[in-house]
């Protein structure tokens, strides 16, 4: 785990994150990369004629009250932690949050993003605020998203919902083994099935997954007839889960997820760590 995207805002949402980021990794050498992006209101017409001002002024006002609070954050950071294995490296940009992650993600070989998330009030958006949503949905890169208000815990036991419909590789997996190693986690595996036994590929797939957790305390459990929401709730009470970890696939649950009314229904809300692993990496 080298490279860690720190998108923020300075809200104490997005701080909250960045502390959970700096906890889970204090024994690891990596570089924080502090981003904040910034898209200023253009004048109105009304002003500009009256003022003779210029959006250019407006774009330099911003870009330096952007510098300056990442360079207090980072100061901050330092003092606060005075870890030795931890860099940083910031990065102000006028433009939008998704588009400069994925920037990031490419130009500085990005290998988690951590970042904060607020559920949304209305029914379209259950889980995460549109941030979080997007950037899930269009960043080819691990997302690890931190409710608001969650005080860091050691991961000691991580949830692992998946179909085995997923041909599961190193890069899949390479997060939650960082973690389970450096917390010496037990990732439990949970399969929702349809009242059916696994096909041939599914059977390859649970067997390969079995192979590359093969360093890691891991178990497999089944449940059957119960929507996904329902299961990882049901399980949750009678195990404790420090981190919910889910590969996004096309056509799968979690595709779905962030619009479902029935989400919403069942009262299944991120409460606890999420971390998301695009299925193509």
């Amino acid at each position: 785990m080298k490279n860690i995207l720190l998108p923020t805002d300075f809200s104490e949402n997005s701080k909250n994150a960045i502390n959970y980021a700096h906890e889970l990794f204090k024994n690891i050498a990596c570089t924080f990369y502090l981003l904040n992006t910034y898209t200023p209101v253009i004048y109105n017409y009304d002003y500009q004629m009256n003022t003779g001002g210029y959006m250019g002024d407006v774009v330099d006002v911003v870009r330096k009250n952007s510098k300056q609070n990442l360079e207090e954050l980072q100061k901050s950071l330092k003092e606060k932690y005075n870890n030795p294995n931890h860099n940083y490296e910031l990065i102000s940009s006028f433009s939008t949050l998704t588009d400069e992650i994925e920037s990031c993600v490419e130009q500085h070989e990005i290998d988690l993003i951590i970042m904060g998330t607020k559920g949304a009030s209305g029914l379209t958006e259950i889980l995460f605020g549109s941030n979080t949503i997007h950037t899930i949905k269009k960043v080819k890169c691990p997302v690890l998203a931190i409710p608001d208000g969650f005080f860091f815990e050691k991961p000691k036991d991580i949830l692992f919902p998946t179909d085995f419909k997923i041909d599961y590789t190193d890069l899949h997996l390479n997060v939650l083994k960082t973690i389970a190693d450096l917390y010496k986690s037990k990732v439990h595996v949970l399969h929702v099935s349809s009242n059916r036994p696994l096909n041939e590929t599914e059977k390859q797939n649970k067997s390969k997954l079995d192979k590359l957790l093969h360093t890691v305390n891991h178990e497999f459990n089944n449940v059957k007839d119960q929507e996904i929401p329902q299961a990882i709730n049901e399980f949750q009470k009678l195990t404790y889960v420090h981190l919910l970890m889910m590969i996004k696939n096309k056509h799968t649950f979690l595709e779905n997820l962030f619009f479902k009314k029935v989400i919403h229904q069942i009262g299944f809300h991120l409460t606890i760590p999420f971390l998301v692993v695009p299925s193509e990496l």
